[in-house]
């Protein structure tokens, strides 16, 4: 039993930074209106600018939903890590004291050898 592959592996490494990294995006995702005005000068065009206008003013109307949804993943990331973090140290220190156990029980049962 000891062998081969683990029945459930996670890489909690990497799902650490995920809510980070998707709370992030959500942020970049929100300032793009302060972006696109930003280089509106730069632009100069003003074909380019109405279009920008109106591609922020179409996301507006899909921001929410998809913040929204960013949140929801970030969150659940957090839990998960959360869980089994909680979950490992539960383990260990069942399996630490159950080590104990038997140090102590096995002590006993030697029969004074």
């Amino acid at each position: 039993m000891g062998k081969g592959k683990p029945d459930l592996a996670l890489p909690l490494s990497e799902l650490e930074g995920y809510g980070g990294r998707l709370r992030s995006l959500k942020s970049r995702l929100n300032h793009t209106k302060k972006l696109f005005e930003s280089f509106r000068d730069d632009i100069g065009d003003g074909s380019v600018n109405d279009a920008l206008d109106d591609f922020e003013s179409n996301w507006e109307d899909g921001r929410e939903d998809i913040s929204q949804q960013f949140d929801a993943l970030a969150d659940m990331a957090d839990a998960v890590v959360r869980e089994f973090k909680k979950l490992d140290d539960d383990l260990a220190k069942k399996a630490g004291e159950g080590v104990k156990t038997e140090e102590k029980g096995g002590g006993k049962g030697d029969g004074g050898k």
